[in-house]
Formats: C-alpha cells, structure tokens, sequence
C-alpha cells in the first residue's frame, strides 16, 4: 500500500470512532466556511462549497451547524477568516511530509506543526523542500455505492480523467490540477455530488520504511491529523503489510 492509502485508511478508521467526531466537524466545519467566503454561499455556483457539504454529509454533520458553518462564512455571523497554509519537510525514515492547514493563527499553527516534526525526530523544512517529490493532481472521489467500476471509469475517461482507482470503500478519479472543475462537474452531471473533489499531492516514489522509524512515523502523522488546523496530510511511504496491521490497530 502506498503511504496516501495507508494514511487515507487510518483516517477512516479514526472516523468511525465517536470520540474523534468533534475534530473531524471541525474540520469541515473550517472548510465550509473558507469555502463560502472564498466564493458565494451558494452552493449551487460553488464547487468547492458542495464538496464541503458533501463531505459534511458523509460524516452526519447536523444540518443546522453546516448551516451556521456557511453563513459565518458568508459575513452574517462573524467569525474567523482562515488562511490556507501549506508545510514540508522530512519524518523519521527519511519519508517527505507535506501538510495542509486552515488556520486563523498562522504562528501558532506554525509552531505546532514544527514541534510535531521535533518530537519525532523529523525535520521541518522550507516552502517546497519536498513538494518535488509529489505530483499535483486533481481528485474527485465517490463512495463505492455511488456507480459501478465500469461506470465511473467510463464517464472519468469520458470527462478526461488521467487515472481511475476503483476498491470496496471508494473511487478515485484524478486529472490535471487545470481540469478538477471539468472533471467535477462531468461526473456530477452523472453521479451526483462527490464524495470530496480537491487538488491532491500523490508521491511519486515511495520510501520503505518499518521498524523503529515506522512506529515513530505513524505518531507523528497522528499527531498531526489530530490537530484541529491540519486539514490534510501527505507522506511518501511504503510498510510491509504486517507491519501496517500492527501499526493501525
């Protein structure tokens, strides 16, 4: 398994279990909000909008706090004014990190973020001292239910996709960063709403890490997806299947 799917899989382990809900809400919470004030609140003409929404659905968020989420976005409640943020560097095992942060205080998430590195023996690095080591992609994803393999693949070939991944959970259709909205649509014209439709960093190399650096490596990760201001998380690592199953769970 390549370290996005491993990591995309302790997310969704992390998900099921209620004492993590109020950090996942959060984190949507912070995306519909940055989504309805970097377009209009409608989610009709805001693409990124009804991905927060969708996103909010799959994970039962109340519709009065999606709601609440979308106006303070719109002005009407006040409220903070996130800032998207983007840091790199180098985890245990030599394994590249690219984190993605919505925060409204730039110097604590910084700091944060830096001493989640320190604590495992990783290094925080500067703006794009790993980012080469990934490839920047468009993603759309749909939960397994939404259409057949064959379906997805048919309509993501149609709409230009470059690539499509087909499992038991979901499926992941990605493209050129230039044709995220034309692939979103195409495929929401067919399937509805998906399940998340964002740019992506895919590795393009992975890095075999397991022992000692292994265990060190999934504590930082979790570390950091803990963090109510870290919404996304990008590692280029590779664990034999043993040790990942020991590892998460």
């Amino acid at each position: 398994m390549a370290g996005h799917s491993q990591f995309k899989n302790i997310m969704y382990r992390k998900g099921a279990q209620d004492k993590k809900r109020a950090k996942i809400f959060t984190k949507i919470i912070r995306e519909l909000t940055t989504a309805a004030r970097s377009g209009l609140p409608d989610a009709g003409a805001n693409p990124r909008l009804r991905a927060a929404i969708a996103a909010a659905k799959e994970a039962n968020m109340p519709k009065d706090t999606v709601e609440r989420a979308i106006k303070r976005g719109a002005g009407a409640d006040g409220g903070e004014n996130y800032t998207e943020v983007r840091y790199e560097g180098y985890g245990p095992g030599g394994v590249a990190i690219i984190v993605e942060a919505l925060t409204d205080n730039r110097n604590r998430t910084a700091s944060e973020v830096r001493a989640a590195f320190t604590k495992a023996g990783g290094n925080l690095g500067e703006s794009n001292s790993v980012s080469f080591l990934f490839d920047r992609l468009g993603q759309v994803t749909y939960p397994a239910s939404a259409a057949s393999a064959d379906a997805i693949f048919e309509a993501a070939v149609e709409a230009g996709a470059d690539n499509v991944e087909s499992a038991s959970e979901q499926h992941v259709v990605t493209g050129a960063p230039e044709a995220l909205n034309e692939l979103r649509d195409a495929l929401e014209r067919r399937f509805g709403p998906p399940s998340s439709a964002r740019l992506v960093w895919r590795p393009k190399t992975l890095v075999p890490v397991e022992g000692a650096p292994a265990e060190a490596l999934f504590k930082l990760l979790e570390g950091l997806e803990d963090s109510d201001d870290v919404q996304s998380v990008y590692a280029n690592f590779e664990v034999p299947d043993d040790v990942m199953a020991r590892l998460s769970a």
